[in-house]
């Protein structure tokens, strides 16, 4: 009875997110229900935190819903990943054209340099060997006609180059004229040149932290919670680094202490199992989450 009611739950989803708008009537004899039953279902969807969009008398789901993004973050590839992947396809034999194909459509899909260009890799090869030189020495460089996919602009970049990434593909920097740290992508460069101006900004040199949930950045915030069995198990084994962070703290209680970089991974974590969680350190945490719950309140009431 159960499965029969959870196959119903998975086809209302697809009716409610394939571009039309349907009426409860409508929803009703789709799924060989009442509409009785179309409501009760409607109204667990909004319990799970899907948003519920009503025009009239029709409803769809938003397709911002944390599900969706929740789901995307799981299957989707990041452009970091992607371009690993291309990396090892690299060294396929040139007549694997199933290989090929998958390198041709990930280097279209995320924008990536194809590296099967000789001159590119001549190109990002200098580049490595300037930036290694500058690096040993402490020396600002320029990086000449910078592409910036973000602004949508080709200029030169004064920086000063501390730390090699993703196998020396990306340079991380402190740019001068902005005074933050950024990563350039070298394939994206145009060329390299040194400047006979020492590092004056090393202070602000700073690596890149990631997080057991796969975020990034320079800013790192001490989290500390205490979780129940549920919580624990299902940390473990949607991210199994975490084992390292968690120790236990009695009968069927664990204590999980780490850095993240940013509240998204490990906010999700705990709303999603919030009777399970508690919150021990971190104010700013405790703040976002408050935030994140009265925001979904203030929907709730709305639909």
């Amino acid at each position: 009875m159960r499965m029969d009611k959870y196959g119903r739950e998975l086809d209302l989803i697809l009716l409610l997110t394939d571009n039309a708008n349907y009426t409860t009537q409508q929803l009703a004899d789709r799924l060989g229900i009442t509409r009785r039953n179309v409501y009760y279902y409607l109204d667990y969807l909004r319990d799970c935190g899907f948003n519920l969009i009503k025009s009239g008398t029709c409803y769809r789901l938003d397709r911002s819903s944390s599900f969706f993004r929740r789901l995307h973050e799981n299957i989707a590839l990041s452009e970091a990943e992607a371009d690993y992947i291309c990396r090892k396809l690299d060294f396929t034999d040139s007549k694997d054209y199933t290989a090929q194909s998958v390198r041709q459509k990930l280097t279209r899909t995320f924008n990536l340099p194809n590296r099967a260009n000789p001159d590119l890799e001549r190109r990002v090869n200098a580049s490595i060997t300037k930036l290694k030189e500058a690096m040993a020495t402490r020396q600002m460089v320029m990086l000449h006609d910078y592409s910036s996919p973000h602004s949508h602009t080709v200029s030169d970049r004064i920086v000063e180059p501390y730390l090699f990434m993703n196998d020396c593909r990306d340079i991380r920097c402190h740019e001068i004229r902005s005074h933050i740290n950024k990563t350039f992508k070298l394939s994206r460069t145009g060329w390299v040149e040194i400047l006979d101006v020492p590092w004056a900004f090393e202070d602000r040199h700073k690596e890149i932290y990631t997080d057991i949930f796969m975020f990034s950045g320079e800013t790192r915030h001490r989290i500390d919670l205490r979780l129940g069995q549920l919580s624990h198990n299902l940390l473990i084994e949607e991210y199994p680094q975490s084992e390292d962070c968690i120790s236990s703290d009695g009968e069927d209680k664990w204590l999980f202490s780490a850095d993240v970089v940013s509240f998204l991974g490990i906010g999700r974590f705990v709303i999603g199992l919030y009777d399970d969680i508690e919150i021990l350190g971190c104010e700013e945490f405790k703040e976002y989450v408050r935030k994140k719950i009265e925001g979904m309140l203030a929907r709730k009431e709305i639909c």
